[in-house]
Order: structure tokens, then C-alpha cells, then sequence
């Protein structure tokens, strides 16, 4: 565990230069997303996950995380590398045909990490859900966390989900929104307005609390507090701020990037506003 915020912030530079560079080489990707939630992926896996030594699919005695929204694989991909669960130089194999890093997380290839088929928007939620009943049944007092995206809460399925685990009383789940405002078309508000996302999973039974996910300290104070709000009869989710492409300012909050690459003198621009702090892959 990585308990210096200045340690974690220098990871997530890192991160960040990682999916800017696995984008631009195959020349497809969605780096908008994966940017803005790199602050959160690096909290979350060199601080607040309980994760055993080896990675196992059942996942027994340590917290699970699932990723709903699929297409933001960049930034789990180099975390993951990054925090030991592959070789960093596996990462130069983003979306390249037979090889383990495709486009949207998979499975059947074998990827420590990695414990379902994700990006088919909607359906990581109810993942989430099942995945912390069994730890229930199973009497492990691990946690299960889920992140989607502002856009994907558009989906049909992820309120079905949302009342069922609040009806359930799953308190050990733990469902984090990447509230951007960005979608593949537009903002969130032209699309499609769905209004305040409190008061609708309040009225399912959800605790809700507010997270700036650009921020590492504020990321690590909220995510502990979420934690100590589990065990209480109610589901716990956090509306997680985040800025579109955060850390590139061409970038930034602009749904253009939420699914385009940079050619090779946007990379350089990029990679020049990027400390570049555990090397390069």
C-alpha cells in the first residue's frame, strides 16, 4: 500500500502518459475517460483495495473492483501493469489482434485482473451486486466496488440494479459515477438529461456521498469514508467529479476526446504537460 499522496499524484502522472501513448500506437482507443479517472485508478489500487498476493478468479478474502464502463480500459490497463498484476511491457499490445489488452476488458484470454467481459454499458452494476451477495453468503467481510460512467447511468439496467441493491440491503458494495459530463455525442445534459443523481439513489435506499476525483487527497479521504459507511443496512455510492481528459489540456473537457486518438504531434504536446516518474514502457 502507497500511503504518500505525493507518490500516488507522481503514479498517476505516470498512468496518465501510459494511455496517451497506448492510444496513439494503435490509433484507436478512448483516452478522454481514462485520463480524467486516472487520479482514482492509482488511489484504488496502491491504497484502498485489499488484494491478495496472487490473482485468482473467485476472488475469496479480497475486495473485487469491476468496470462498467469497458472503454476507459486504458487507464485500468496501466494501473494494473503499474501496481504488479502484468509486465508493464505488455502495454505496447493495447488493442492489437489475439492479445490479452483489447479494446474493452475480456476475459477468455487469461488476464490477471481481470474478472469480467466489460463495456457493454449498463450491466457492471448488477455485476457488482451479485458479486457482493455471494461475499455475504460466504460470510467474507470484503468489499466490492463498481465504477460507471454519468453517461452509462442512461441504461435502464442500472436502476433496475440500483433498487434491487437497495432493497437488498448490499452494504458491502461500494458504486463509484465518473460524473464528467461528457459522452460519445455530446454533454450528458444535451443527450440526454437525467437531473440530480442524489435525490434518485436516495430514494432507493442508497447512501450518497460527493468525491473530487481529480484530486488525490480528497480521493483517499472519500474512499475511506465510503468504506465506513458499508455495514450499515444501505448500498454506498460516490458521485465522483472528474474533468474529460484531465491533465492534456487539449483534452479537457471536450466529449471530442472521449473516443479519438492523438496523432503523433498531439502525443508529443501531451506527453510534455506528463512527468514521466517510473519509466516509460
Amino acid at each position: 500500500m502507497t500511503t504518500d499522496i505525493n507518490e500516488l499524484k507522481r503514479i498517476a502522472s505516470q498512468v496518465r502518459r501510459d494511455i496517451v501513448r497506448m492510444v496513439n500506437a494503435c490509433n484507436s482507443g478512448h483516452p478522454g475517460g481514462s485520463l480524467g479517472c486516472a487520479d482514482f485508478f492509482t488511489a484504488m489500487y496502491f491504497n484502498i483495495l485489499r488484494k491478495n498476493d496472487k490473482f485468482e478468479m473467485n476472488g475469496k478474502g479480497e475486495d473485487l473492483f469491476f468496470l462498467s464502463n469497458g472503454h476507459i480500459s486504458p487507464v485500468w490497463y496501466s494501473v494494473l501493469a503499474r501496481s504488479g498484476f502484468f509486465d508493464v511491457k505488455e502495454l505496447a499490445t493495447f488493442r492489437r489482434i489475439n492479445t490479452r489488452l483489447q479494446g474493452h476488458p475480456t476475459t477468455h484470454e487469461g488476464l490477471d485482473g481481470i474478472r469480467v467481459a466489460s463495456g457493454s454499458l449498463g450491466q457492471g452494476l448488477s455485476v457488482a451486486i451479485g458479486a457482493a451477495l455471494t461475499k455475504k453468503l460466504n460470510k467474507e467481510d470484503c468489499l466490492v466496488y463498481c465504477l460507471c460512467g454519468d453517461g452509462e447511468m442512461e441504461e435502464g439496467q442500472v436502476w433496475e440494479a440500483a433498487m434491487y441493491a437497495g432493497a437488498k440491503k448490499t452494504d458491502n458494495l461500494i458504486a463509484v459515477i465518473d460524473v464528467n459530463g461528457q459522452q460519445i455525442d455530446g454533454s450528458v445534459e444535451h443527450v440526454l438529461p437525467y437531473g440530480d443523481l442524489r435525490p434518485k439513489f436516495e430514494s432507493f435506499g442508497w447512501k450518497v456521498i460527493d468525491m473530487d476525483g481529480n484530486n488525490m487527497e480528497n480521493i483517499i479521504q472519500i474512499m475511506n469514508e465510503a468504506k465506513s459507511l458499508t455495514g450499515k443496512k444501505q448500498p454506498v455510492v460516490v458521485l465522483m467529479k472528474t474533468e474529460m481528459g484531465q491533465g492534456v489540456d487539449f483534452m479537457m473537457g471536450s466529449h471530442k476526446w472521449h473516443g479519438v486518438a492523438p496523432n503523433a504531434e498531439q502525443l508529443k504536446v501531451a506527453l510534455n504537460q506528463l512527468e514521466e516518474t517510473l519509466g516509460d514502457y
